[in-house]
């Protein structure tokens, strides 16, 4: 298998000054300059093969963009060496390259030029560019009067169509109109389908999931999981949950213990994802290590982006465990499930009956997806029954 990217050792440092002098005066009454050193990225390393569709995926400021910026060779590395085979396309900060005084046909030959690509390439896919950025009657108008949905239009049409063999991509999906992006999707699918190595900075952990063959989860700069997309993405999730969720970093006090929980579809445990409208069965069983006295089971669900989308409780339901002295099984039947398509976490929890003592959390041990139906991009479901009568 061919290395379409290697990143072997790569650090990124940058100087951070405290109360830099804004003259000459002030610099020579301050003294020296305080500065100190931040690593946006540390040792970092991993190879990407080609036609390989890689994520990497991390909360804000955990070094995603800085090492794309560096594979592409905007930022030079502090430490460490990036090689890269082919043509690059790098769709970052798009629009930020036009001159503002040139108009963008100007631009679009500018632009392709610092991507490699000779006057005359240009001439054969200018049209091309233009009809995928339908900006064809504002091209001799300077991009300073352009909007910003319009520079990212015609930034995207530039780097796509220079015919790289790999391309990376900071968050461009998140941008636009939805139709925008939806046809940037399609395009990316394209290069997908021909091979082409993509690297993908994003936030939207489902489309890592759903999209890419591999991920890599940076941490403030170091890399803190690689693998395939479910694993990563679930240790990005379990991470955010750390850090965001004092309820979820309570283990809990194990008077009661989790031992398990499952989904069920009808009596059998759920296997493959289910349909808009189906029913699931989430069935928890819990262990008393001591006699405790109406204790309350709950449930929580998490998209694939960590929002939190329902909750419910026995307590909510009328449901009283009274004491429990041993092993019990609770079920939650939830459905028709209201979901299209997606993959939905579920956190489990035992509490007492006032909310001021957890016995014991798993959270989002558990997942079950939803197909999305062919087609269609409904975000919701709900069921319909139509009729027709003569009048």
């Amino acid at each position: 298998m061919s290395i379409a990217i290697e990143i072997a050792g790569v650090s990124k440092r940058f100087r951070m000054y405290r109360e830099k002098p804004s003259s000459l005066k002030q610099r020579i009454l301050s003294g020296r300059v305080r500065a100190e050193d931040f690593w946006a990225l540390r040792d970092v390393s991993f190879d990407v093969a080609e036609g390989e569709f890689f994520a990497l995926i991390g909360q804000n400021g955990s070094g995603k963009s800085t090492l794309l910026k560096v594979i592409a060779g905007i930022l030079r590395p502090s430490e460490g060496v990036v090689r890269q085979r082919g043509r690059i396309a790098g769709l970052l900060e798009l629009g930020a390259g036009f001159h503002p005084e040139l108009t963008g046909r100007e631009n679009v030959y500018l632009n392709a030029a610092f991507l490699g690509l000779s006057h005359r390439k240009t001439d054969a896919v200018y049209d091309d560019i233009v009809e995928f950025a339908e900006l064809r009657e504002f091209m001799d108008t300077a991009v300073k009067f352009y909007s910003s949905g319009m520079l990212v239009r015609l930034g995207f049409a530039c780097a796509v169509h220079v015919d790289p063999e790999v391309i990376l991509i900071d968050e461009v999906l998140a941008v636009g109109d939805e139709a925008f992006q939806a046809r940037c999707l399609d395009r990316v699918r394209t290069f997908q389908k021909e091979g082409r190595t993509i690297v993908l900075v994003t936030h939207a952990l489902d489309m890592a999931r759903q999209l890419c063959d591999r991920a890599a989860m940076l941490d403030h700069g170091v890399i803190h999981a690689i693998g395939g997309p479910d694993q990563v993405v679930r240790e990005m999730r379990r991470t955010i949950s750390k850090h965001d969720l004092e309820f979820a970093r309570e283990e809990g006090s194990r008077e009661i213990e989790i031992l398990g929980g499952s989904l069920h579809r009808g009596a059998d445990p759920l296997a493959g994802a289910l349909a808009p409208g189906e029913c699931v069965t989430l069935q928890v069983d819990l262990k008393a290590n001591e006699p405790v006295d109406d204790p309350v089971v709950s449930f929580a669900l998490h998209d694939g982006a960590n929002n939190f989308v329902f909750g419910s409780d026995t307590a909510q339901h009328g449901l009283a465990l009274g004491r429990v002295d041993g092993k019990r099984r609770v079920r939650f039947q939830l459905g028709p499930v209201p979901f299209t398509g997606g993959q939905y976490w579920v956190t489990v929890g035992v509490h007492s009956r006032d909310n001021q003592r957890v016995y014991h959390v798993q959270d989002q041990r558990y997942s079950f997806e939803v197909r999305q139906t062919e087609g269609r991009r409904d975000q919701t479901y709900v069921p319909v029954t139509v009729g027709v009568e003569e009048l």
